[in-house]
């Protein structure tokens, strides 16, 4: 099983603990962007900065790879994913380079995302749905009430009757 970049550096005992102090509680500062951090999350990243140089250059890979494909124009993203590909291969960071020699691979299908900004995640989204819903039809005797149940969810179709009122007495 792999361990990410900061359980790795956690779990590894530093003789003066500087480093291991440096990485406690930075997990979410790590997640966040760059923008979105306080001065104090700022001044926590700094200190990651100071002892954890591969940490902080996964930090800056992640980053640079996000403000990459934000990019509305292709020749702009283009540029930008060359460079993050040359850089995260020269890092040294496995999971980084893994995802250079990946995004290599599907270059023109990364560059048509960022002219279209098509996924997708749509039918992704409703073939989850039509497998929950099959799972819930588990013990049906036929496929017919499968597809009237498929039907009656994802049809648009919404039950709502009225429900009954106590009498007042």
């Amino acid at each position: 099983m792999r361990r990410s970049l900061v359980r790795e550096a956690a779990a590894a005992e530093d003789d003066d603990g500087d480093e291991s102090q440096a990485i406690k509680k930075t997990r979410w500062v790590l997640l966040k962007g760059w923008h979105r951090l306080d001065a104090e999350e700022r001044a926590r990243l700094h200190e990651v900065q100071r002892t954890n140089r591969p940490l902080y250059r996964g930090y800056l890979l992640k980053e640079t790879l996000a403000d990459s494909l934000d990019y509305r124009q292709p020749a702009r993203a283009e540029k930008a994913l060359k460079s993050w590909i040359a850089w995260a291969c020269r890092s040294r960071l496995q999971p980084f380079v893994r995802v250079a020699r990946t995004l290599r691979a599907h270059f023109d299908g990364v560059l048509a995302y960022i002219r279209h900004r098509l996924t997708n995640g749509l039918a992704e989204g409703l073939n989850n749905k039509l497998r929950i819903i099959s799972r819930r039809a588990y013990g049906f005797h036929s496929a017919d009430a499968l597809i009237a149940m498929l039907f009656l969810n994802s049809g648009g179709i919404e039950l709502s009757p009225r429900l009954p009122r106590p009498t007042p007495c």
